[in-house]
């Protein structure tokens, strides 16, 4: 994270006139906190969906509105960089934003909140297909399938390890996503037949499906064995110095928790809990697109 040395006066008086007034004065444990104490300043990316765009249709955005409504701020401002190399650095390194609303937990390029989902890479595929019922990769039914798979992720690994690879069609994992969209590239392929089955990380899995309008089985690979991790969770990130700030937001995320959750699962993302287990709304309903037993489910891998 960058730190700021204001070794001189004229530094100093330089900084003072960029913040706003209140947060000047802020200090927490020595470090000045650059947190504006009357908007929620996010860093998000122009054209990330489901995750956010610049017409606030995201569910990061949502959660931010909500946020923002019960921590007493006015408005929710936005600090818009493709979620790509220098991220971070753009947004809130440069103190244009005072967080990252997803953000995958013990990267250290930023410092975590507490936790707010748990979510994993999904398969994607037709329920009433040949592949129904399919919870792994190793599944012989996947055998001479050709699957869409993001090159670099985590279940390229265990695609290769199935012997699956060199059927497989790769997307690109680090795009600009103002230009290209890999997530949506792959459903609209798996529409027209061009692929047999998708392998998407959860949260784009479980919105395109819905989008898509068709019946697909969105299942959540919780079983792949030894290698790769392929579930994480999601935290937000904020800056090394913004201690009173994280523990501002790890309170709403444990008062609000469930409301959140709610936001989530309204978007298709595969809530899971500690167990691989899905979480459901409070109506009973499981997040759409979900296969029998299972929940629905810039870059495809976390966020970061």
């Amino acid at each position: 994270m960058i730190r700021f040395v204001t070794a001189a006066v004229g530094i100093a008086s330089a900084l003072a006139l960029a913040l706003p007034a209140a947060a000047q004065d802020r200090e927490f444990g020595g470090a000045i906190e650059l947190v504006d104490p009357n908007v929620l300043r996010v860093c998000a990316d122009p054209n990330n969906m489901p995750f956010s765009n610049e017409a606030e249709q995201g569910f990061e955005q949502e959660v931010a509105r909500f946020l923002a409504d019960r921590l007493g701020r006015k408005s929710v401002s936005y600090t818009y960089f493709p979620q790509a190399t220098g991220f971070v650095r753009m947004t809130l390194g440069s103190n244009l934003c005072d967080v990252i609303m997803s953000y995958p937990q013990g990267d250290e390029l930023v410092q975590n909140t507490n936790a707010y989902y748990r979510t994993a890479y999904a398969l994607v595929y037709s329920k009433d297909g040949d592949l129904a019922g399919v919870e792994t990769i190793a599944d012989p039914k996947l055998k001479d399938k050709r699957i869409g798979i993001v090159a670099g992720t985590p279940p390229a690994t265990y695609l290769a390890r199935a012997g699956l690879i060199g059927r497989a069609k790769p997307y690109q994992l680090m795009i600009d996503t103002r230009f290209d969209n890999s997530a949506k590239a792959m459903i609209d392929d798996l529409d027209s037949g061009e692929i047999d089955a998708a392998i998407l990380w959860g949260p784009m899995a479980g919105y395109y499906a819905k989008e898509s309008g068709k019946d697909y089985a969105v299942v959540p690979l919780t079983h792949e064995g030894k290698g790769p991790a392929t579930t994480f969770r999601i935290t937000m990130g904020v800056r090394a110095s913004d201690q009173q700030w994280k523990r501002i937001l790890n309170r709403a995320i444990q008062d609000y928790q469930g409301e959140i959750n709610e936001i989530l699962l309204s978007y298709g993302v595969p809530l899971l809990d500690e167990q691989d287990q899905p979480i459901v709304s409070k109506a009973g309903d499981a997040a759409p697109n979900g296969s029998a037993g299972t929940p629905a489910s810039g870059s495809q891998a976390p966020k970061g």
